[in-house]
């Protein structure tokens, strides 16, 4: 299970509203080997595409330099489908065997298919997707 502060889960579906029409990218933050995101870094998506992101180099370094700063690690990424359900797909999972070979991070994807933008978290290890809940603190519900 995920947990994520109502505002951070707001500024994430506003950073993928925001980068219409290509998908939108970030990194999310909390202590490490938590299950709660702390704090959400919108970045830019290098590809300018509506079917793919691609985050830069530079901007994951400085971001991790902020975490670390701020006694946090990075734990995740969250990413937009533009045309597409929240589900990974296999770019998402070719991707997460590169950004991360162990199964440590979790994976956001926001679905802007339908007019309510809606959000679901995985882990995704090798060929494995396997989805978690996601709650919402501080909003009195779940995702």
């Amino acid at each position: 299970m995920l947990e994520i502060p109502a505002s951070v889960h707001a500024q994430m579906l506003g950073h993928a509203i925001a980068g219409l029409p290509n998908e939108a990218c970030g990194l999310f933050a909390g202590q490490f080997g938590s299950d709660r995101v702390e704090r959400f870094f919108p970045m830019t998506n290098t590809a300018s595409s509506s079917r793919i992101y691609q985050l830069d180099s530079a901007e994951i370094m400085s971001v991790e330099r902020v975490a670390d700063d701020s006694g946090l690690a990075v734990i995740g990424v969250m990413h937009s489908h533009t045309h597409t359900t929240n589900y990974p797909s296999p770019t998402d999972v070719a991707d997460a065997a590169r950004f991360d070979p162990f199964g440590v991070w979790r994976f956001i994807i926001v679905s802007l298919k339908h007019a309510d933008p809606s959000l679901r978290c995985y882990k995704i290890l090798g060929d494995a997707v396997t989805e978690e809940p996601v709650v919402l603190i501080g909003s009195g519900g779940d995702e």
